[in-house]
C-alpha cells in the first residue's frame, strides 16, 4: 500500500457505472511491513506486478481477519463516506464496502498502478459506482475527500514522513464525531517452522532479525505505538487491541503463493546481511522447480499480528 510516490497529486479519477476496468499496505507492500531506502522510499516500485500480487493474497489469506475488524469498529451508526488512506489494490476498499453497503468509499493512494487494479476490481465486484480513487502524496499536499464518517487507514501510517501533520489532517477531515482506524502489522508475517530448512534452521528467524535492523533505521515510525500520537493529534482511544493470526496451509490455497512471494521480497530486503549458506538455502526455497520448493511444504502457516487502534474526533 502506497500513500507516497514520485509523481506529483493529480485530480482524482472518479469510477462510475458500466465503465469498464479491473488492488494494500500492505503497505506494499508494504503491506506488512515498510520496506524503504530512505525514510518512506520503497526499493520495489520496479516490481508493481509482484507489490500488488503480495497485496491481493494478503487480501485472500487474511480476509476473514479483515472482516473481524471491520465489523467490531465502536461506530455509532454506519458510515455513508469512507476514505481509505494507503488503499493499495482494494484489501481494506472491498472490506469496508461487504461490511456497510450503504457507504462508499474514497481509496487514496499514489500508485497509479495499484489504484487501476482497484478499479478493475471494482467493476468486476459489480461496485464501481460505490468507489471513488483518488492518486496522491499525502506528505506534499491533501486532496479534497469531502467529509468521511470513517477513516482507516491499514499498514499506511508508518509511511508518513510527518506522522503527527498526517493526523492532524485527519482529525480536521473527519465529521465531528468521525472514527479513525488505524491498523498496523507488527512485521513481516512468519511462514516456516522454527526447525525449517533442515538444513539452516532457524533462516527465517536470521532473516527477520535482519528485517528490523534495516527497518529501525529506514522506517522509524513502524512498529509505533499510535495511542499517545492519536491522543496528541485530539483523537479520543475508543478500542485499542491486538489480534493473533496463524492460520495453517489447509485454510486457503493460497498460503503457499503467499509464503512464496512474501520470502522473495524478505530475501530481496536481506540479502547484504545473511550468509552464502543461508541465501542458498533461501534460493532453493524459491524456485518453484526444485523439489525443496516452499510450494511443497504442508507444514506452512501464516502467523502475524495486528493492532489496530479507534480513535474518535472530538465533537
Amino acid at each position: 500500500m502506497r500513500i507516497r510516490g514520485r509523481a506529483a497529486p493529480r485530480p482524482h479519477d472518479r469510477l462510475s457505472v458500466g465503465v469498464m476496468s479491473h488492488a494494500s499496505p500492505h503497505t506494499a507492500p508494504d503491506h506488512h511491513t515498510g520496506h524503504g531506502h530512505g525514510p518512506h522510499a520503497h526499493p520495489f516500485r520496479h516490481d508493481a506486478d509482484g507489490e500488488a500480487e503480495i497485496l491481493d493474497l494478503d487480501a485472500a489469506v487474511l480476509a476473514e481477519h479483515i472482516a473481524s475488524i471491520t465489523a467490531t469498529l465502536p461506530l455509532t451508526a454506519d458510515p455513508h463516506h469512507i476514505v481509505d488512506l494507503g488503499c493499495g489494490t482494494g484489501t481494506g476498499t472491498f472490506a469496508l464496502l461487504a461490511r456497510f453497503p450503504g457507504a462508499r468509499v474514497t481509496a487514496v493512494d499514489s500508485s497509479a498502478d495499484h489504484l487501476r487494479r482497484l478499479r478493475e476490481k471494482a467493476e468486476d465486484k459489480g461496485v464501481a459506482d460505490r468507489v471513488r480513487t483518488v492518486r496522491a502524496d499525502l506528505d506534499v499536499d491533501w486532496p479534497e475527500l469531502d467529509a468521511p464518517e470513517l477513516v482507516w487507514a491499514s499498514a499506511s501510517m508508518h509511511h508518513m514522513a510527518d506522522p503527527d501533520r498526517t493526523l492532524r489532517a485527519v482529525y480536521d477531515l473527519l465529521v465531528p464525531g468521525g472514527l479513525f482506524a488505524v491498523v498496523e502489522l507488527s512485521g513481516f508475517p512468519r511462514f516456516l517452522p522454527e526447525d525449517a530448512p533442515a538444513e539452516r534452521p532457524g533462516l527465517e528467524e536470521r532473516s527477520h532479525a535482519a528485517s528490523e535492523r534495516h527497518h529501525a533505521e529506514h522506517v522509524p515510525n513502524r512498529g509505533a505505538d499510535w495511542g499517545p500520537m492519536l491522543a496528541g493529534a485530539g483523537f479520543t482511544i475508543e478500542d485499542h487491541r491486538t489480534i493473533t493470526v496463524h492460520l495453517d496451509r489447509s485454510h486457503s490455497d493460497a498460503v503457499g503463493r503467499y509464503a512464496l512471494q512474501s520470502l522473495r521480497r524478505m530475501r530481496d530486503t536481506v540479502v547484504r546481511n545473511l550468509s552464502a549458506e543461508d541465501l542458498a538455502a533461501y534460493d532453493r526455497l524459491l524456485d518453484t522447480e526444485s523439489p525443496q520448493s516452499i510450494l511443497h511444504r504442508d507444514d506452512l502457516a501464516v502467523r502475524t499480528e495486528r493492532t489496530v487502534w479507534a480513535a474518535r474526533r472530538r465533537d
